[in-house]
């Protein structure tokens, strides 16, 4: 807990300077047709969340090496995790996106930036390599595979957060939420790592939803939406490694389950139209809000609310054992289908092809027989 009061006071502090700073950058999003800001408006305010989350290690570290505190860095016993490494990757990270903030990045170039981060995290031991058979005894083992198979899932957790930042204080609330029930969750199963993680990640985006939500003084930028998605993979990750059953791998991702069906929807959207995956659009589930009337304030409310029902189900699925754990994510999984599908988030792939079909065969001209009606 004093680490996350640590985070939140030291990120707090921090933002109106990365304010400043991206001023004299001009790392600036300016009104326009997509963007629903009306002036212009600072990024970058994740440099610092990143400030935030290194000061705090900085004092556990500190604190185990003087003061004898219990913890992993110093004393630990767990010599398959280079903390620093890890810590690297999600500073390498951190600045890619803050490069991306000033410089607008080409796509390939900021993807390949997301790799190589989540390659120095993997490399570093934080490794998908394993998960409990949740239909039968044993582990399924990943081998080698599990070196591309942890950086794809910390890249899409990175452009998952990225692509759900399109309100203010949307991406750093469903953050926070996300990382309050992780922290539950994880405190509950003695996960102690992963619940100070867990609540060194609630500190800062609770300081940065000060100055960031509605109407905000400043956005994350990719340094943020970044910075967020990795530290929410590691830490779901390391929650597997100490304890690779399948509820610990699956509540993150029902917890972020909003933005992840946003972003599959928008890359089978552009698919389906022969569009770069990376173009942007307004057609997220944030701009269907606003187009059915709801304010920026009301439409990242909604999305609370969901999330944090998500939370409550990613809680209760971590109370349960056997079947009742599937049948629980597969009651959020539908629910949250149909919400999307009602908010008409997929009316331009599923409604558009299947709506297209029927007027295809509705043109075609009726036969009445040789001689007509």
């Amino acid at each position: 807990m004093v680490l996350g009061l640590i985070a939140f006071a030291v990120t707090y502090i921090c933002v109106p300077l990365a304010r400043r700073l991206a001023l004299r950058l001009d790392a600036v999003d300016y009104p326009s047709k997509r963007r629903v800001n009306k002036r212009p408006t600072p990024r970058m305010g994740g440099i610092a969340m990143a400030a935030g989350i290194f000061v705090a290690l900085v004092v556990e570290v500190l604190g185990e090496y003087f003061i004898g505190w219990y913890g992993f860095y110093v004393h630990g016993s767990d010599s398959t995790i280079h903390h620093a490494g890890v810590m690297a990757g999600v500073l390498f990270i951190t600045l890619v996106g803050a490069l991306d903030d000033v410089y607008s990045l080409k796509p390939g170039v900021k993807f390949l930036g997301q790799v190589v981060g989540a390659s120095i995290i993997a490399a570093s031991g934080v490794l998908l390599s394993s998960i409990a058979n949740p239909f039968g005894a044993g582990y399924i083992e990943f081998g080698w595979g599990a070196y591309p198979l942890t950086v794809l899932y910390l890249v899409c957790f990175m452009n998952v957060i990225n692509l759900i930042d399109g309100l203010d204080g949307l991406a750093a609330g469903i953050t926070a939420i996300a990382s309050f029930f992780l922290f539950v969750i994880a405190f509950g199963r003695g996960l102690e790592e992963t619940a100070m993680l867990s609540i060194v990640l609630l500190g800062v985006t609770l300081a940065f939803l000060r100055y960031n939500f509605a109407p905000a003084s400043i956005f994350m930028g990719d340094s943020g939406s970044l910075l967020l998605g990795a530290m929410i993979g590691v830490i779901s990750l390391m929650g597997v490694m100490r304890s690779p059953t399948v509820i610990v791998m699956a509540v993150p991702i029902v917890i972020a389950a909003i933005p992840i069906a946003d972003t599959g929807a928008a890359i089978v959207r552009r698919l389906y139209h022969h569009q770069p995956i990376q173009q942007a659009d307004s057609k997220h589930l944030h701009h269907m809000l606003l187009r059915k009337g709801y304010g920026v304030r009301k439409s990242v409310v909604i999305v609370y609310a969901w999330t944090a029902l998500l939370g409550v189900g990613a809680w209760v699925m971590s109370s349960t054992h056997g079947i009742a754990v599937f049948v629980v994510m597969a009651i959020m999984i539908a629910a949250s289908f149909v919400i999307l599908w009602k908010l008409g988030i997929f009316d331009k792939v599923l409604r558009h092809h299947y709506h297209g079909r029927h007027t295809r065969q509705e043109d075609k001209p009726k036969s009445y027989g040789k001689h007509g009606r």
